[in-house]
């Protein structure tokens, strides 16, 4: 069934070139008649290709499927025979609502919330290896989500301040943050501390962060600060390819509700504090890096988590936007 389906690599506007690399990759559809069974073999048929790209390139889009529901977009993500990753046993702090097993919304936070670039869960000691969007409903105006390579980023980072660089990658990052009693829906990072660690009591968070290595402390208002391990904040993903990979942008830039404050997120692993100028210059660089992949309905992105970050800009109407999980990793720990 494959061969109903034809594709055309594209160099699309704004596409970043990095040496041999692009940002980021494209296929186009140009089979008018294309089934979502045909899409599915088609998917399959070159799966490791993809997922090869994906990790090459960063991110590999994709334009003109026929996946016109979640439901078709699930069946797409269950063709490339990947692990799930259910956003349920994830340690992320986002409010997030499930369509299917495999599929949730990519964050609930009000529309004029900016959510900051992140790579998924690098704050936590498991992460996802992929992320898959899809767009269902493409907002009025804005909400594009931008992406950004972080092997190139502490390329520039390294050379531009090589001390702050050395630092990040020897003495690794510890993240706090405050979780709520409730969901907070409100805020980008308002997910409970029961549905964050899945459990009930404080007795069984108290366990769960335990065998996770956290430190914690409890709140009056019945609010759960915890501190995670010492985690790496650059990864070696090949021989001499090195990436950014950690939540030190998110977590100075966006880790702020009436719970939290950026300036006291995050630390190295020893306690020291972050140079600011030089987390100010790795946030610049970001931004310089960044591209938007401007949504429309049945567009949908494969990422490798561990070489792009993503982030959300505000938007105005409906925006409906959810992404699935594969492949659980760790740090090590």
């Amino acid at each position: 069934m494959s061969n109903k389906l034809e594709t055309e690599i594209v160099a699309i506007e704004e596409q970043q070139d990095h040496g041999e690399s692009v940002f980021p990759y494209a296929y186009f559809c140009k089979s008018d008649g294309a089934t979502l069974e045909d899409a599915k073999a088609w998917v399959a048929q070159h799966r490791d290709a993809l997922l090869d790209l994906a990790t090459t390139h960063g991110t590999v889009f994709f334009r003109g499927f026929p996946t016109g529901s979640v439901e078709a977009f699930d069946e797409i993500v269950q063709s490339l025979g990947l692990p799930n990753f259910p956003y349920k046993k994830s340690l992320s702090n986002a409010v997030r609502v499930n369509r299917t097993e495999r599929v949730f919304s990519a964050n609930e936070a009000p529309p004029e919330v900016n959510i900051f670039f992140h790579h998924e869960m690098a704050q936590t000691p498991l992460y996802p290896k992929w992320i898959m969007f899809y767009c269902e409903i493409a907002a009025e105006e804005g909400g594009a989500t931008p992406i950004c390579r972080s092997d190139v980023l502490y390329d520039r980072l390294a050379e531009e301040c090589p001390d702050y660089a050395r630092d990040c990658e020897t003495k690794g990052l510890r993240y706090t943050n405050v979780m709520p009693g409730e969901n907070d829906s409100t805020s980008g990072m308002g997910r409970s501390w029961g549905s964050t660690l899945g459990v009930e009591t404080r007795e069984q968070a108290e366990d769960r962060l335990k065998e996770l290595g956290y430190s914690w402390n409890w709140r009056e208002d019945g609010c759960l600060e915890a501190t995670t391990p010492v985690l790496p904040a650059v990864k070696e993903i090949s021989p001499g390819r090195k990436t950014f990979f950690n939540q030190l942008i998110a977590a100075n830039s966006g880790w702020k509700d009436s719970r939290n404050d950026p300036s006291k997120a995050i630390r190295h692993g020893d306690g020291s504090k972050l140079d600011p100028e030089a987390t100010k210059r790795a946030i610049e660089l970001a931004q310089e890096l960044t591209f938007d992949v401007r949504w429309e309905p049945g567009d949908f992105c494969i990422i490798d988590n561990t070489v792009a970050m993503h982030a959300r800009r505000p938007f105005k109407g409906t925006r409906k936007v959810v992404a699935s999980l594969a492949e659980m990793e760790t740090h090590g720990l």
